[in-house]
């Protein structure tokens, strides 16, 4: 009965902490350059309709109206929410959505990326990392879950290496250093994060 318990713990402990390592529901001013900025006028029609700002761009200082993820109702928001309710089905639904409708935004690209990853579908998580960081960058955030999608596939070194990469970016950023111990203890076990 002891070792039922102890498992259950162990899988609820490894739940928290992939949730304290994905970082995709933070907001994503992380993923602007520090410090950047810009003499030039903002456009008149941005290239993205998210949050995350592409490379060389200051961002925005208010959320304007119209942005995807603005209101509770859009695909981005409505795909946060199912995720978080653990529906990676729904979610990956209403991420697809908004990446057709919005191809520019990093963030639903980022999101869509990880539904798949929890759909264990790499292949495609894969694709959707690749658009977000032609989008903005190979940005800490970005690279941070890029890691940790590697270790749910039990690809130690490339996970270490991303989410090394994700540390140097950001040393502040605690999300890559906890996948980073979580990393340490999936090899000791010989088994990938579930």
């Amino acid at each position: 009965m002891s070792w039922k318990v102890g498992r259950v713990l162990a899988l609820a402990t490894a739940g928290l902490v992939w949730l304290a390592g994905c970082d995709t529901f933070k907001t994503y001013d992380l993923l602007s350059p520090k410090g950047a900025e810009t003499t030039a006028a903002p456009a008149a029609d941005p290239p993205t309709t998210g949050s995350i700002t592409p490379l060389g761009e200051a961002p925005a200082k208010e959320t304007a109206s119209g942005l995807l993820g603005s209101e509770s109702g859009d695909d981005l928001s409505l795909g946060k929410k199912h995720f978080r309710a653990g529906d990676y089905g729904l979610a990956e639904k209403y991420f697809r959505h908004a990446v057709e409708t919005h191809p520019n935004d990093a963030e639903a690209w980022l999101d869509l990326a990880a539904a798949y990853d929890r759909l264990r579908r790499f292949d495609l998580a894969d694709r959707a990392y690749a658009e977000a960081i032609h989008i903005v960058g190979p940005k800490a955030q970005i690279l941070n879950n890029q890691g940790f999608s590697y270790l749910l596939r039990g690809d130690y070194g490339r996970a270490r290496e991303k989410l090394l990469a994700a540390r140097a970016a950001n040393p502040r950023d605690p999300h890559a250093t906890a996948n980073l111990r979580l990393l340490e203890e999936s090899f000791r076990k010989g088994k990938a994060v579930e």
